[in-house]
């Protein structure tokens, strides 16, 4: 039947569904073992949420249905291009996932620390930054004590790396 012919206020809006954080094209989905618990936990959260829908309206039931459904299909493909990569197994010596990378800024006396993580798992308030994030790829190959540069808009600054953990 047209949609021309369907009274207005049958008509369901589209749910949207937010997307996933981005990963560039053709970059291998990267996560820790830890990246990996959480998407199997998230997983689980959207199955007992879609089997446990407390809504009587049925309308409402489909939207939320469908929302649940756009969500679980999105993870699933995430899921499916993962490729575990355990930072115990990386260069001890090295950035490289998994990191758990100390650096000075030139300008700056503070060190700062973040580990880089897979895109699902990264998270600035927990100090866990994507390795796709600019300065983790300025920072990925090198070692403790060089001195790398960081274009940061139109200046470059020197980034030193002080120390490198796999936790």
């Amino acid at each position: 039947m047209s949609r021309g012919f369907v009274k207005e206020g049958d008509q369901e809006e589209v749910p949207i569904i937010p997307p996933r954080a981005a990963l560039p094209a053709g970059a291998t989905n990267y996560v820790t073992p830890t990246g990996m618990e959480l998407l199997q936990t998230e997983r689980k959260f959207l199955e007992d949420e879609r089997t446990n829908l407390p809504t009587t309206d049925e309308q409402q039931r489909r939207v939320e249905l469908a929302v649940i459904n756009g969500k679980l299909d999105l993870l699933m493909e995430r899921i499916a291009s993962a490729r575990i990569l355990d930072p115990s197994t990386q260069p001890k010596n090295e950035v490289r996932f998994g990191a758990t990378v100390t650096y000075k800024i030139s300008t700056s006396p503070t060190p700062q620390t973040f580990q880089i993580v897979g895109v699902d798992e990264a998270d600035i308030a927990e100090r866990k930054i994507a390795f796709v994030a600019p300065i983790a790829v300025a920072l990925t190959g090198h070692k403790i004590g060089e001195i790398v540069p960081f274009k940061l808009g139109a200046e470059t600054r020197a980034l030193e790396i002080v120390n490198i953990q796999y936790v």
